[in-house]
C-alpha cells in the first residue's frame, strides 16, 4: 500500500466518485519564543485557507494526551481519539489523506495513529499544503459521522524499555537534529543527549528542499547505511513522538517497517534513572 500521495493524485481523487476523507493537521513545535510573539495557531491557519473539504484536527488535543511523565505528546485516550476521528468523518472503508503546513511531522503523527489503531488505508500528502496548486477554501465542512472504531496494536510500538532493548539488538534511530542528539543543545527537555546505542538520523535529511520525500531507493540506501538492513528490527524516537512518526513514514516509503517510541526523549529524559549518552558516538 502506498503511504504518500502527490498533489496531482489527490486532486484527481477528490474529483472522483469516492473521494477520501481529508484531514488538515497544521501544527508547529512550541519552543521558547521572543517576547510578544504569538504562538502558532493551526486552527487560524486552517480557517484562513485549506484544501476544500478538509477537516481540521488539533494535534495537541486530539492526537495526543496531556503532557506528563509519559512525555510531551503521549498517546491520546483511544476512546477520545476514535470519537474525534468519527467526528471528522473517518470510516474504516474509506481512504484517509492527511496533510499539514509542509513540514510533514504533524501529518505523519496522524498517519501513524490511524495505522496503529487499525485503519487500513491512510496516506500523507507529500510536501503538504505548499505543493497544492488548486483552490483553497475558508468554509469549514460538516461531514457526516464516520464509523471508525480504533483497535490499538495494528503496527509495532515501543515503550522506554523496548527502545533500550532495540538499541542493543537492532537499530534505534534518533530523528532529532544532530546537535540535540549529541547533547550540544537542548531547548525543550530536562537534559540533552540520546538513548545509549541509538544512531543519529535527523528526519529532515529524508526530504528534498521542497519538503517532499526523497525517492524510495535513496531513502532505502540512507537507512541501510544507518543499519536498517533486512533482518534487523528498526525503531525510531524523537523529542515527543511527532518528528519520529515522520521518520517511520520515510522508512515505510523505503519499504522498511519500523516501530515508534511514542514517549521518545521527552519521556526518557524525564526519568533520572535512565542512562544518557552524549556526543556523536551511539554509546
Amino acid at each position: 500500500m502506498n503511504v504518500i500521495i502527490s498533489a496531482s493524485e489527490l486532486a484527481e481523487d477528490l474529483a472522483g466518485a469516492n473521494p477520501p476523507v481529508l484531514l488538515d493537521v497544521r501544527w508547529q513545535l512550541s519552543v521558547a519564543r521572543a517576547a510578544g510573539e504569538p504562538p502558532f495557531d493551526g486552527r487560524a491557519e486552517y480557517e484562513a485557507g485549506h484544501i476544500p473539504g478538509a477537516v481540521f484536527v488539533d494535534l495537541d488535543r486530539e492526537l495526543a494526551g496531556a503532557a506528563g511523565e509519559r512525555g510531551r505528546h503521549p498517546l491520546p485516550d483511544v476512546t477520545e481519539f476514535g470519537a474525534a476521528m468519527r467526528r471528522a468523518g473517518v470510516s474504516s472503508a474509506r481512504r484517509v489523506v492527511v496533510y499539514d503546513g509542509g513540514q510533514g511531522w504533524a501529518a505523519a503523527r496522524a498517519w501513524w495513529l490511524l495505522r496503529w489503531t487499525g485503519h487500513p488505508d491512510v496516506r500523507v500528502l507529500d510536501g503538504g499544503l505548499p505543493v497544492w496548486d488548486g483552490q483553497l477554501s475558508t468554509g469549514a465542512p460538516t461531514p457526516a459521522d464516520g464509523d471508525f472504531q480504533p483497535v490499538p496494536g495494528a503496527v509495532e510500538m515501543l515503550d522506554a524499555d523496548g527502545a533500550a532493548a532495540l538499541a542493543r539488538s537492532g537499530v534505534l534511530l534518533d530523528a532529532r537534529a544532530a546537535e540535540r542528539y549529541r547533547g550540544d543543545v537542548e531547548p525543550i527537555d530536562r537534559v540533552g543527549g540520546h538513548i545509549p546505542g541509538a544512531v543519529s538520523a535527523p528526519t529532515n535529511e529524508n526530504v528534498a528542499p521542497d519538503g517532499r520525500f526523497l525517492p524510495a531507493e535513496e531513502l532505502a540506501a540512507r537507512f541501510k547505511s544507518l543499519g536498517a538492513v533486512e533482518g534487523t528490527e528498526a525503531g525510531v524516537y524523537c523529542g515527543s513522538g511527532v518528528s519520529g512518526a515522520h521518520e517511520v513514514l520515510a522508512l515505510a516509503v523505503a519499504g522498511i517497517p519500523a516501530a515508534l517510541y511514542v514517549g521518545s526523549w521527552s519521556e526518557w529524559s524525564s526519568d533520572p534513572r535512565r542512562p544518557v549518552a552524549v556526543g556523536p558516538d551511539p554509546q
